[in-house]
């Protein structure tokens, strides 16, 4: 399981969007990145379809979770 509370690039509020992980300032779920990439878009097209996202967000939410896909399976 991902420790996302390690990355600054989201935020979480039990009051907020159920208590999902979001990108920092947003409503916007970081599960909506990895459903868009999964279902074939690109990092350009999901920053043009939510622009309340920037790039180094992003990026470091793929970092943040290779990262810990790496650790976990160094277990």
């Amino acid at each position: 399981m991902t420790k996302w509370d390690t990355c600054d690039a989201v935020e979480r509020h039990p009051e907020r969007v159920s208590g999902a992980w979001v990108f920092t300032g947003t409503r916007l779920p970081i599960s909506a990145l990895f459903d868009n990439l999964q279902d074939g878009a690109s990092i350009d097209q999901f920053l043009e379809w939510f622009p309340g996202v920037n790039r180094w967000k992003v990026e470091a939410v793929l970092s943040h979770g290779m990262a810990e896909l790496a650790a976990s399976s160094r277990l």
